[in-house]
C-alpha cells in the first residue's frame, strides 16, 4: 500500500511541477500575460490539493 502512496505523491508534485515550468516557459517567450496568469493560478491550486495529499499519506502512515 505504500507505492500507492508513493505514486500518489509523485503525481501530485509532479503536476505542481509542470504546471510551474509551462508557466515559466510562456513567460520567457513572452506570451500571454493571461495565461501565465492562469497557469500561476492552477499552480496555487495544486500546490494546495498536492499539500493535502502529502498530510494525508503521513497521517495515515502515522497509523
Amino acid at each position: 500500500m505504500n507505492t500507492f502512496s508513493d505514486v500518489f505523491v509523485l503525481v501530485a508534485v509532479g503536476a505542481v511541477v509542470l504546471v510551474l515550468v509551462l508557466g515559466l516557459i510562456n513567460m520567457m517567450r513572452g506570451g500571454s500575460a493571461s495565461t501565465s496568469q492562469n497557469l500561476m493560478r492552477a499552480r496555487v491550486l495544486l500546490q494546495a490539493l498536492a499539500l493535502v495529499v502529502i498530510m494525508g499519506v503521513v497521517w495515515y502512515r502515522a497509523l
